[in-house]
């Protein structure tokens, strides 16, 4: 083996590090000051921030995969206050919390420390939080951590931020670890299923179902102006004709019709002018329902997932009028498990729309080829919490103990979901992997999910507090 000296492929390696994490042998990207942050490749007892308050890392907190903070849920302990649970923002340089809007950001209200590179003269006060200076608190040279510290993805968690449960379940053979998610997923199943249950006493069956599809379409960014949208279904549904009198209404009660044409796209505005057409005739009737537009949120949707295109969908499961009968003859049919996704997509998905399976948003260019409404891993969705626990209750409710054990059996033996940042967090941070086929089912991943929400939501990222750690080790101990 050559000499160090030699080593061409090191020499050639570092050359490359550098031109990827650093603009100069003295100047970080902000990608690599992120990494450091996340590792703590900081001296850590002799950290002070600008002020000239000590601060104390407990943890690092999450990074961030939804925008916002670069870092979620850190517990720092800064001067002599009380350590507290927070995010913190990394910039290359101070001022970038106004340059870049932070400060009028409600998303960076919980932001603890602003950790910089540069300070830049900025100081802190007036809506701006405490400043720590990174440039003179590094373990190492900074290009010996471009080194070391290149091949780190900031979504995968070091082991020693790993929750104090990952060791124990770690530790599950296979089947306790199917068992305790199991029982996990149960719990979030006959919450689901309760909620329903209340609902129905003051609604009814149906509009419970039609309000939960509803949410369920509005993913978590959005599910309440759906569920405002799906209380006054019996209005904007009585007397429509066909599915674009129903999406009319419905984008004209969201507030989701823009008020002028687009100015591009010919199909857009052909759609927008037939649309307004019908809206302004029965504007009036329905003022007392229409919905703020500030209330739906765009940010970090994909383009599929906008809220007009999924009252899209709606509308033509409404028009159908058989929606809900549809899914009460899926229940009582024989369908074997592999058939469980594709045949519960059949009844969901719907003809062609005329304009939406051509555009993604009303500003988006028309699409070479039309694209379905309903996607495979939307219809697992509004199975597992939507379809499966409404069907369970009632008849549970209804004393139909065949129908119960069959809902059962669906639940337990449907396929694995698409993959989500709450998934990919807690599979690091509770199971110490981020290989996504560690959950081979829906089930699995709902009772990970459940976990998350019963402790992890009521704890820090030291896990103070936290009774899952004793309840992992019990099942260490059972024989299942």
């Amino acid at each position: 083996m050559g000499s160090e000296s030699e080593n061409l492929y090191a020499r050639w390696r570092a050359r490359s590090c550098a031109e990827n994490f650093l603009r100069d042998d003295n100047f970080p990207t902000e990608r690599l000051l992120q990494a450091i942050w996340q590792h703590q490749r900081l001296q850590r007892g002799e950290l002070k921030a600008d002020d000239g308050r000590c601060v104390r890392i407990f943890h690092p907190g999450f990074a961030s995969l939804e925008g916002g903070p670069d870092f979620r849920g850190a517990v720092l302990q800064i001067g002599e206050d009380s350590p507290r649970s927070g995010d913190v923002e990394i910039d290359l340089r101070a001022t970038g919390w106004r340059s870049h809007g932070h400060d009028r950001n409600p998303d960076f209200k919980n932001v603890l420390l602003h950790a910089v590179w540069e300070a830049d003269g900025q100081k802190t006060g007036a809506g701006h939080p405490p400043i720590l200076r990174l440039q003179n608190a590094l373990d190492a040279p900074l290009t010996e951590l471009s080194l070391s510290l290149e091949k780190e993805s900031l979504r995968s968690l070091p082991e020693k931020l790993r929750g104090k449960c990952s060791a124990p379940l770690r530790d599950l053979e296979e089947t306790g670890r199917t068992e305790l998610l199991g029982q996990a997923a149960r719990v979030r199943f006959e919450n689901k299923a309760a909620q329903f249950r209340a609902r129905a006493r003051t609604a009814g069956w149906e509009q419970t179902l039609w309000e939960n599809l509803f949410r369920a379409l509005g993913y978590k960014h959005n599910v309440w102006p759906m569920q405002n949208l799906a209380e006054t279904k019996a209005r904007f549904s009585r007397g429509a004709n066909s599915a674009f009198e129903i999406q009319c209404r419905m984008l004209g009660i969201g507030g989701l019709l823009p008020d002028e044409l687009t100015g591009a796209e010919k199909s857009s505005n052909a759609y927008l002018r037939r649309a307004w057409d019908f809206w302004w005739r029965e504007r009036d009737e329905f003022s007392d329902s229409i919905l703020p537009r500030a209330v739906w949120k765009f940010h970090g949707l994909r383009p599929s997932n906008h809220p007009q295109r999924r009252l899209a969908l709606a509308s033509h499961w409404l028009a159908a009028g058989d929606s809900t009968a549809k899914i009460e003859k899926w229940i009582l049919a024989e369908v074997p498990d592999k058939k469980l996704l594709p045949s519960l997509h059949e009844i969901l998905q719907v003809k062609r729309d005329d304009y939406w399976s051509w555009h993604w948003t009303f500003k988006s260019a028309r699409l070479p080829r039309p694209q379905p409404l309903l996607g495979a891993a939307r219809v697992t969705d509004l199975a597992v919490n939507v379809i499966l626990p409404w069907l369970w209750v009632r008849a549970r409710e209804g004393g139909n103990e065949e129908i119960e054990r069959e809902v059962e059996r669906r639940y337990y033996s449907w396929p694995v979901a698409e993959d989500n940042s709450i998934l990919k967090l807690a599979r690091q941070r509770l199971l110490g992997t981020s290989n996504a086929k560690v959950l081979k089912t829906v089930v699995a991943q709902q009772g990970l999910m459940q976990i998350v929400r019963d402790f992890c939501e009521h704890s820090d990222a030291i896990c103070g507090n936290c009774r899952f750690p004793e309840l992992a080790e019990k099942f260490a101990g059972c024989k299942f």
